[in-house]
């Protein structure tokens, strides 16, 4: 289910390049959701026109993101920061694939 992000000043951002060969799979957008549950504060992800909650797993396999596809992160609450620095970790391991 596609979701709108609020245009609020609020809300970080940082734009990501998939680079493990196979894309956000299931076990990759499971350890993205892992991750983003772990933090207070709300996450999204957005791949051209669509949006997903970066907390639903189902929203994040239907973003369809193969290798070299450009993810846009959103973050807004309390640790809104850290999440999308631990996300950028992830996303800088390849999410521990080649």
């Amino acid at each position: 289910m596609a979701v709108t992000v609020p245009e609020l000043s609020d809300i970080l951002e940082q734009e990501f390049t998939v680079t493990n060969k196979l894309g956000i799979h299931a076990r990759v957008a499971a350890q993205i959701v892992k991750v983003a549950g772990s933090f207070d504060a709300e996450v999204w992800l957005s791949r051209g026109n669509s949006c997903v909650n970066g907390k639903n797993i189902l929203d994040l396999m239907t973003l369809r993101c193969p290798f070299g596809s450009s993810v846009r992160i959103c973050a807004r609450g309390r640790d809104a920061k850290e999440v999308l620095r631990a996300l950028a970790d992830l996303f800088r391991s390849k999410f521990g694939e080649a």
